[in-house]
């Protein structure tokens, strides 16, 4: 912050620059499956030429040449070798006949679980009675989650002055939940849906005037027509207590679920009053019937805007999952839509102004959800996982420079990056992990393939890279559509 002549104070919008993508392997940038397979072909080698000499080395060559092919030749941005256990697990979800899912109408679910496909079948649903929120267990991962809905200003729209200063309340909001040491994660998700039309029809019955005349007859019919093509933004930050770090204070407030449920409702009132101070509105920790209906929506988008138009309909979480999904190499099917997930592999690699997404949120005409999950690590964890990565990055350096290999500069600004973050822990500032996903829903094929293409040129104009997630689309779409805070 600066001061201008005149005494007031003015903000200026800094920069931002993210750590790069680390690539670094155990030795010399090779990763462990890519040494075995070497280390195999080399004794390949070396038996081929002690046996027969020249004749051996020949002889064995297709065999030490497939495994060096497979350890160094890279498709689709992977190694060979990374695809292997990619492929692996698909063939087996495949033929376990793990990649689709049909609803049964007839059986009922137990009571408290969630009516979801996969390993999502696990989630159990606990409706706090001091709250009325609703918080999602997972048994699996131990945490318990809570959804709050948030509203803010086009942060686009702002003044530069506005803009740094909401960057500044959110960064407090971020190191607050890396100081708790009690938050596995944090997902913030904005997501466009199809408008039904009710803000429209609700603002026309509110402020307009229905005479029958020609200006308001022709108000209605277009309010009638542009409602349900337009689309809206909604935004939602999930929260998610990691149920082993407070064993401590779950064990003191009484144990078990309840327990669970006060040590995270005492997570949430600090996050309210961060949220406040950062100047975003929270409108209210989401009931199951909003959860369900976000649920609903993301496997059925085309039923979004009749379920708003009557705000009864489709608010059970016994019946909020899908009724058939079909898991597919590079997408997915479920009821009313055809869905593909993007991850951003790379963040701007320069330094870049904090609005930098605008160009993937502001696409028009497009179904889509961005999830960004931060994932707080804690002080004294984040110093030794420094430590231990500055200590690797001189070893292989001083390796390199003992074999002669030539200084790669991508490996000194990933060492570059480790020593601004060293700095800025030591200056108090908290250590996330952040995973950015994008889901791009369509009711066609191809119209999906559109939609992804627009998303991939909107990510490149803010300087990222996205890459299409192969084999694992389901998982994905839950941890990208959903704001249960899932992994993949």
């Amino acid at each position: 912050m600066t001061a201008t002549s005149t005494g007031e104070p003015s903000f200026e919008l800094r920069p931002v620059q993210f750590s790069r993508l680390t690539r670094r392997g155990i030795l010399l940038g090779l990763s462990l499956p890519q040494l075995i397979v070497l280390a195999t072909a080399l004794i390949i080698i070396v038996v081929g030429l002690y046996t027969n000499g020249g004749a051996g080395l020949a002889w064995s060559s297709p065999a030490w040449t497939l495994l060096v092919t497979i350890a160094w030749v890279p498709i689709g941005g992977r190694k060979i070798i990374e695809w292997v256990p990619i492929t692996l697990r698909w063939m087996l979800r495949t033929r376990a006949k793990q990649t689709t899912y049909r609803r049964r109408v007839v059986k009922p679910r137990p009571a408290g679980t969630l009516a979801l496909p996969g390993d999502l079948a696990a989630l159990r649903e606990w409706e706090d009675p001091e709250t009325g929120a609703t918080m999602i267990h997972d048994p699996h991962a131990q945490t318990l989650t809570a959804i709050c809905g948030v509203s803010h200003p086009a942060f686009v729209l702002l003044d530069p002055g506005e803009q740094q200063r909401r960057v500044t309340g959110w960064g407090r909001v971020l190191a607050a939940a890396c100081r708790s040491g009690r938050i596995a994660r944090i997902q913030v998700q904005e997501r466009t849906l199809p408008d039904s039309g009710s803000g429209l029809a609700e603002w026309w019955r509110e402020h307009g005037r229905d005479d029958d005349s020609w200006a308001a007859t022709t108000y209605r019919e277009l309010i009638e027509r542009a409602g349900p093509a337009g689309e809206r933004h909604a935004t939602t930050i999930s929260l998610a207590l990691d149920m082993r770090a407070a064993v401590r204070q779950i064990h003191s407030a009484g144990g078990g679920m309840k327990g669970a449920a006060a040590v995270l409702r005492q997570e949430m009132q600090w996050f309210q009053t961060a949220l406040r101070s950062a100047e975003l509105h929270l409108t209210g920790w989401l009931t199951p019937g909003d959860v369900a209906l976000i649920l609903r929506t993301a496997y059925d988008p085309a039923a979004g805007p009749a379920l708003e138009r009557h705000g009864d309909l489709g608010r059970d979480l016994a019946t909020a999952g899908p009724v058939a999904v079909t898991e597919t190499w590079d997408r997915l099917r479920s009821d009313s839509a055809h869905h593909a997930v993007l991850w951003i592999s790379e963040w701007p690699r320069a330094q870049t102004l904090p609005g930098f997404l605008a160009p993937v949120i502001l696409t028009g005409g497009v179904l889509r959800s961005l999830s960004l999950h931060y994932l707080p690590v804690r002080a004294d964890q984040a110093a030794r996982d420094l430590r231990k990565k500055k200590t690797e990055m001189i070893a292989d350096a001083a390796q390199r420079r003992k074999i002669g290999q030539v200084e790669d500069t991508q490996a000194t600004a990933e060492y570059q990056d480790v020593l601004q973050q060293e700095s800025e822990l030591t200056a108090g500032h908290g250590v996330l992990r952040v995973v950015g996903l994008v889901s791009i829903s369509a009711p066609t094929i191809g119209e999906l393939d559109a939609a992804v293409s627009q998303v991939e040129q909107a990510a490149i104009q803010a300087s990222c890279e996205t890459r299409r997630l192969v084999g694992q689309q389901a998982q994905a779409f839950t941890a990208a559509a959903l704001p249960l805070c899932r992994t993949i």
